[in-house]
């Protein structure tokens, strides 16, 4: 039986960001552990490929902090190793008045979080210098945020992980934690090995693994599927860059917005609809034990109770093409249904707690020998460098490490 210093659960960006820093020294054995065939298997293999500027978030929080850090190491290292990127900036847009305080918020939260190049639009003739075929009242133009392809980028972490003698164990799902004298025993669906420390980065069955290590997370994993539209080539034309809206603060989804793709095309999108499967993604996808997870969990249905209307919309707009594009017609009014077609699907890990608030910000829970990260939300990918950074010095802290 194999033996290693540490182990990660998880092999999408978090964690082999994770694993990559903590390998840099030569000094820690390290293990990733990724129950799929592949890395970046889930969610860092179904976003929308968004580099963000940082844009939304507290000034403070976790999330401004990890995202202005990890942005620009990230920038780095893709023009270091030769990976696709582009720094195209984005246009965020207000189409009403009622629009104007959240935008003017966004304003002042980006110059808080250091976005030197942020510049306010004032008027439809501002905004089409910019986006010709997009409408609204006003907008902010972001230069920082860009695109990227987040495999690729994973890809390459596992590279770098395994050049500074670290291991990646694909098609190696955890079944099993035993406690030892000096570490753990884990059973895997390719075998058992030893560590003496763990770091659970498991994405959509974060919470699983937790309770799996004898840890009690606190939340619960309700997984929200996200459907893409891609515009037909010959009406690419209308979207030039990135596009979004003025979100709802209410909610972590940044609505319906326009995407361009490193490897080309524009995608419009997501909705955020209930998922009946942790790892579903087609519309039908089904599993008894994922939707008991949440069905019997009453922290869902406090936020159901809330937010049912918002709900039902979004259920809506997934079997309906035309109210789909209804919500890309607010700020592309040109577009019509013949002018896209269904793209891609993501699923998005969102963690909820029993008082049925959707968590917002990093959750992480250290116990004895590991450490459970338990939401890990946008703009994880974008900041991965950063969280990985983070996350290892928690490790070399608290296990002693070298």
């Amino acid at each position: 039986m194999q033996s290693y210093d540490l182990a990660v659960v998880g092999g999408g960006i978090v964690g082999t960001a994770t694993a990559m820093d903590l390998s840099s020294t030569g000094k820690t054995s390290v293990v990733v552990l990724e129950a799929e065939g592949e890395l970046a298997a889930h969610q860092t293999g179904h976003n929308s490929g968004v580099i963000h500027s940082g844009l939304y978030y507290k000034p403070g929080s976790q999330k401004a902090r990890n995202c202005v850090a990890g942005r620009e190491a990230l920038y780095r290292f893709c023009a270091q190793h030769g990976i696709a990127h582009d720094r195209c900036g984005k246009l965020v847009v207000a189409t009403r008045e009622s629009h104007l305080p959240a935008l003017a918020e966004l304003e002042r939260r980006g110059q808080a979080n250091g976005l030197s190049g942020i510049r306010r639009l004032d008027g439809p003739e501002q905004i089409k210098e910019l986006e010709p075929h997009v409408e609204g009242i006003a907008g902010l133009h972001v230069p920082e945020t860009g695109i990227v392809d987040f495999v690729a980028v994973t890809k390459k972490y596992g590279e770098e992980i395994e050049r500074q003698g670290g291991e990646i164990r694909t098609g190696s799902a955890l079944r099993g934690v035993q406690r030892e004298s000096g570490g753990m025993v884990l059973e895997t669906t390719s075998g058992e090995l030893r560590c003496r420390y763990l770091i659970n980065c498991a994405g959509l069955q974060c919470d699983r693994v937790a309770r799996l290590c004898g840890v009690d997370p606190g939340l619960r994993i309700v997984p929200f599927r996200g459907e893409y539209y891609v515009l037909k080539p010959e009406r690419e034309s209308l979207v030039r860059n990135l596009v979004y809206p003025v979100p709802d603060p209410r909610f972590p989804f940044l609505g319906v917005h326009f995407t361009r793709m490193v490897q080309g095309g524009i995608e419009a999108g997501p909705n955020a609809v209930l998922a009946l499967r942790r790892e579903g993604y087609r519309r039908f996808s089904f599993s008894l034990r994922d939707v008991f997870s949440w069905f019997f969990y009453r922290g869902f249905w406090r936020m159901a109770r809330k937010y049912w209307r918002t709900g039902f919309g979004e259920v809506w707009r997934s079997f309906s093409k035309r109210a789909f594009v209804k919500g890309m017609q607010q700020l592309v009014p040109e577009i019509r249904t013949r002018d896209v077609r269904r793209g891609g699907v993501g699923i998005r890990a969102q963690a909820l707690t029993p008082d049925g608030m959707l968590a917002d910000d990093f959750r992480i829970v250290e116990a004895e020998g590991m450490i459970h990260v338990l939401n890990a939300p946008s703009p994880a990918a974008t900041a991965s460098i950063a969280i990985g950074q983070d996350l290892a010095r928690l490790a070399r802290k608290n296990f002693n490490l070298s």
